[in-house]
């Protein structure tokens, strides 16, 4: 992982200069095109500027910018093999655990912690599945300040239905002091299982461990999968 995180920084501060390059260059065309508008309007009508010289620049100007695009390209082929796809291949067919927002729900149960800022005079806990919707709501009794673990059994509070293992959800936690006013939390589940795919998607280079995606630099451990 550290060499990942080493070619994430890499890749970064290349781009940061790029993009400085590409406002300095931003700026300077401005100021070209301003002294040629001033050059025009004040040129003397018996001795006109060379519009071959002026062309030249323009053509070097768009050169450049032409350049800086093909280097925003290769940074992000960099990104992608390099430091990025290539390493995670090797946790291809492998056991993984990951730390994300997200819990698989597994023998019937989902686990997640979450950190309360501080205590609260009532706290609701919803689990939500991966379209969004509302499948279970607890009113957890212990409201103070901290770190807190929260079991799910599975099952839909409003209908008593046990959910299929093998499902993503996502847990939120909402949190009120006295006045009414929102408390910050922060919700992280575990996902554990087997490797299936590698995939770069918008530059972010994810894992899929059963049906569930999650980014490479959740991930938190590897090993050998178990003996079949």
């Amino acid at each position: 992982m550290a060499t990942t995180t080493a070619t994430t920084t890499a890749t970064t501060a290349t781009q940061t200069k790029i993009n400085n390059a590409r406002t300095s260059m931003a700026s300077n065309q401005e100021t070209f095109l301003k002294l040629l508008t001033t050059q025009l309007k004040n040129q003397d009508p018996l001795s006109p500027t060379d519009t071959t010289q002026m062309t030249q620049q323009i053509t070097q100007m768009t050169g450049v910018e032409q350049q800086l695009v093909t280097n925003d390209l290769l940074t992000a082929l960099v990104g992608m093999n390099e430091g990025g796809l290539t390493n995670a291949l090797g946790m291809m067919d492998k056991q993984v655990t990951a730390e994300t927002e997200k819990s698989v729900l597994k023998n019937g149960q989902a686990t997640w912690s979450y950190n309360q800022s501080r205590s609260a005079t009532s706290v609701k806990i919803e689990v939500l599945d991966q379209y969004g919707k509302t499948v279970a709501t607890v009113l957890p009794d212990d409201m103070t300040k901290g770190d807190h673990t929260f079991t799910w059994n599975g099952k839909d509070t409003s209908s008593g239905v046990q959910q299929p293992n093998g499902g993503a959800y996502t847990l939120r936690v909402t949190a009120l002091d006295g006045e009414s006013s929102k408390i910050p939390t922060s919700a992280k589940g575990r996902i554990e299982g087997i490797v299936t795919a590698v995939t770069n998607e918008n530059g972010v280079n994810m894992v899929t461990i059963g049906t569930t995606k999650v980014p490479v630099d959740a991930v938190i451990g590897v090993t050998n999968p178990p003996a079949a």
